[in-house]
């Protein structure tokens, strides 16, 4: 079990993981070696997630999710296989941690003071001078 919380928990047996060839520098190690890893979890059908996380899970996802509600999470950052295991893990439990995070209050309206908007008016208006002051002067 990978415990995010005292209510979220990912099962281990719920996770798969497939090695594939990783793209980029790395020479001939690249060619012969499947360091990159392909972690998926299933959300749609996970034991432990609460379907509020859950929600939030597969809105945050975006395109990582696919349609059956699978997680895919990419990683091939490192060079080796062990590296590269532990870091989708890792990204894979900060994403349920942001989703199991209680959503931020909803944000009070407020209203500019009169003093902030003096400051703006005056501000506009040196600007102006300033730029009146640098058209050339007409004769008459």
């Amino acid at each position: 079990m990978i415990r995010i919380n005292d209510q979220v928990a990912i099962d281990e047996s719920e996770l798969s993981e497939a090695f594939v060839r990783a793209s980029g520098p790395g020479g001939q190690n690249v060619n012969k070696v499947s360091t990159a890893v392909q972690l998926r979890f299933d959300v749609a059908n996970a034991r432990h997630l609460p379907d509020a996380v859950r929600a939030r899970l597969v809105r945050m996802a975006g395109k990582r999710m696919t349609k059956e509600g699978v997680l895919l999470i990419e990683a091939a950052r490192f060079r080796t296989q062990e590296r590269n295991r532990q870091d989708a893990r890792d990204r894979l439990v900060a994403l349920v941690e942001a989703a199991a995070a209680p959503p931020a209050p909803p944000r009070k309206k407020t209203r500019p003071t009169k003093g902030s908007k003096e400051r703006r008016l005056e501000g506009k208006q040196q600007r102006s001078v300033t730029k009146q002051a640098r058209k050339p002067v007409r004769p008459e």
